[in-house]
């Protein structure tokens, strides 16, 4: 649906948000400073694979900055869906790109830790080599190399995983959700990586713009902030230490838990179609470096 907050008479930003109905769209949008305002771009009145409407659309609002939170996330799913996964992953943030070009915006584009093999055991640098493992991967990355390939400038490629929070499917609405049904939860203990709350990231993201806005800020070039960036929270876990402690947490804010133990499990224990990276922690140094900003824990 296409709907826009109110706004004074007088020309503030406008950004137009891609993926509006998803979980961290909502917080982006919460968390937008005054006073710009907000287009809110989502199926079924706006289709990010749909070239030429992407083009009419952005090109008849004329944004001063694209956020594309739109993505085919179920990745399972992407290993039998990959023609749509590339499209809406892949192809969709191009077509955003080529718009953005085109009124001289500046694109945000929300990819993810799945771009990388996950074999490392140090976090991984936004110049580490990608090889994604599974086709949700895949599609992000050629997402990726889609904006890349358009000339545009001004863009964020901000990396995240694990992501968490109010109005969405995610782990922890999952792990409260069974706690709740099950005595005895299996989680896989065999993967690593660092949960990242949506309005973190949100406010990650409003901090990059800021950056690109500011002629005194600490750029990492002397010539533009732009490029890739690494952000998720501080700290890392395996997927049993986060239920670990979400159960324990929600125990104590009064949820009716019935779970008694959490028992880890091997990711061979718990076969999926899409393989999921083993590690997949972030190094933020050129977020913190660049922005000058704190990543929360």
């Amino acid at each position: 649906m296409i709907t826009s907050h109110p706004s004074p008479v007088t020309r503030h930003r406008l950004l137009a948000l891609v993926g509006a109905h998803g979980m961290l769209a909502q917080a982006v949008a919460e968390m937008t400073p005054q006073p710009w305002r907000v287009v809110s771009l989502d199926l079924p009145e706006f289709d990010l694979t749909d070239a030429s409407l992407v083009q009419r659309v952005i090109g008849e609002l004329r944004p001063d900055v694209i956020i594309n939170c739109a993505a085919y996330t179920q990745v399972d799913a992407c290993e039998t869906n990959e023609e749509l996964a590339n499209k809406v992953n892949g192809e969709g943030p191009g077509y955003l790109a080529e718009a953005a070009k085109s009124v001289g915006a500046t694109l945000v584009h929300i990819s993810t830790d799945y771009v990388f093999a996950g074999d490392q055991t140090h976090p991984y640098r936004e110049d580490d080599p990608v090889a994604p493992q599974s086709a949700y991967g895949r599609s992000k990355l050629l997402g990726e190399q889609a904006l890349l390939a358009s000339g545009l400038e001004k863009y964020f490629i901000v990396r995240t995983s694990w992501l968490y929070g109010p109005g969405g499917n995610n782990f922890v609405e999952t792990m409260i959700r069974l706690a709740r049904e099950r005595e005895e939860l299996r989680v896989v203990g065999d993967q690593t990586g660092s949960p990242t709350y949506t309005g973190d990231l949100a406010d990650a993201i409003f901090h990059l713009l800021a950056l690109a806005d500011s002629p005194h800020a600490p750029h990492l070039t002397p010539h533009s902030p732009y490029g890739i960036y690494h952000f998720s929270n501080n700290g890392q876990c395996s997927w049993y230490d986060f239920a670990v402690e979400i159960v324990a947490l929600a125990r104590d804010h009064g949820e009716p838990i019935i779970t008694q133990r959490i028992a880890p499990i091997t990711t061979d224990d718990y076969p999926l179609p899409a393989k999921r990276p083993a590690y997949s922690v972030f190094c933020k140094e050129k977020y913190e470096r660049a922005t000058g900003a704190e990543v929360p824990e």
